[in-house]
């Protein structure tokens, strides 16, 4: 009993919204220092010190219910989005903490990254795994130590490990700080896994003179007479989670050894092939062939059309925008993720955007 009311009473604190950060007298909502005394408080900090489950048995169960429930079962249309979260933090007590470069605020500052996993389609997303990065100066050999992993290690590392828990997908979805690494690509390409994932437009590569030199470049060479000529390029549907869709186009385009049936593909996706506007063109990367090219035969994954690597990066789109509401309006921070929403059935945000707790934790049980 002490466990479940321990439970709820921590979520709700997670959840609630907070003017200032989540100690533990604010997720009781209690006046900082003079409020550490109150039961509630005292109850949360026993709850925390002396919780015997494991978290990893929670998760482990979290993920059986999703794959149980017809809602949420993985099927082989969704994608596995691979991406990092910082938060800021201070001091040097917490476990993690380091200065570093934290995406959610563009910055390099004191803060905890978690590299996340996150399993969606056009309906539903859930995280999947989430491991915190522990910076170099934790290990005896800094970056030489042999027990140091790189984001994209663990990235890679939990695409496998989602993979093995029985969560199928159409493919691993990245950004480009994951997609401009050519280690990373080639990491998940030895494990077997299909990706689609995104370029810098300026991601430079050694070439002739008169070649292209970057994504930005293939996609200029790319002829394009206007929508009744489009050249190389064609049509397809963008439908966005408001219900309207939108007509870009998209073409294979060449860079280097990279091509239309090239071992990867360069694809680019624009709403305006003529002036390739920055906010609204996609340079892609993927190892998925191209329907009717020379390596469709061979493929260990059914061919992918222009317009089904558009689809696949597009639901990537709009879970990070969802999931970076979920975390700072909700304020569940990336270093918690593993252990609060592992044990969360997944419904729907109140505000439609991200996932509502539901109990399967054993605490809850």
């Amino acid at each position: 009993m002490a466990q479940r009311r321990g439970f709820r009473e921590y979520l709700a604190g997670l959840l609630a919204p907070r003017e200032r950060n989540k100690t533990l007298t604010a997720l009781a909502g209690a006046e900082p220092v003079t409020g550490s005394k109150l039961p509630a408080v005292q109850r949360l900090q026993f709850f925390l010190s002396e919780s015997v489950w494991e978290p990893e048995a929670v998760t482990d169960r979290r993920l059986e219910l999703l794959r149980a429930d017809p809602a949420t079962a993985p099927h082989g249309g969704g994608v596995l989005v691979i991406d990092d979260s910082g938060d800021r933090k201070d001091g040097t007590r917490t476990a993690h903490v380091g200065r570093q470069y934290l995406g959610r605020y563009g910055k390099t500052d004191s803060g905890v990254v978690t590299v996340t996993t996150v399993w969606a389609d056009e309906r539903v997303y859930y995280p999947v795994h989430a491991v915190p990065y522990t910076p170099a100066k934790y290990f005896a050999k800094g970056k030489n130590d042999p027990e140091f992993r790189t984001k994209l290690q663990i990235g890679a590392d939990l695409a496998v490990r989602a993979r093995a828990a029985g969560f199928c997908f159409r493919a691993v979805v990245a950004d480009s700080a994951y997609g401009d690494q050519d280690g990373f690509r080639a990491e998940l390409a030895e494990a077997g896994l299909p990706f689609v994932m995104a370029l810098r437009p300026r991601r430079g590569i050694w070439a002739r003179a008169d070649d292209a030199h970057t994504p930005a470049d293939a996609a200029r060479a790319l002829a394009w007479g206007g929508p009744e000529d489009p050249g190389d390029w064609q049509p397809v549907t963008r439908r966005f989670r408001d219900g309207h869709a939108e007509t870009w186009y998209a073409a294979d385009a060449t860079l280097g050894g990279w091509g239309p049936d090239g071992v990867r593909r360069l694809v680019v996706a624009t709403a305006d092939p003529g002036t390739l506007p920055d906010k609204a063109t996609w340079y892609l990367v993927t190892n998925l062939a191209r329907p009717g090219g020379p390596r469709e035969e061979d493929s260990t994954w059914p061919a992918a059309s222009l317009a089904e690597i558009v689809r696949l990066y597009g639901i990537r789109n709009w879970i990070e925008i969802g999931h970076l509401w979920y975390r700072s309006s909700c304020a569940v921070f990336s270093w918690l993720r593993s252990f609060v929403v592992a044990g969360f059935r997944v419904g729907r945000c109140p505000a439609g955007a991200g996932v509502e707790a539901r109990g399967a934790c054993p605490a809850l049980a």
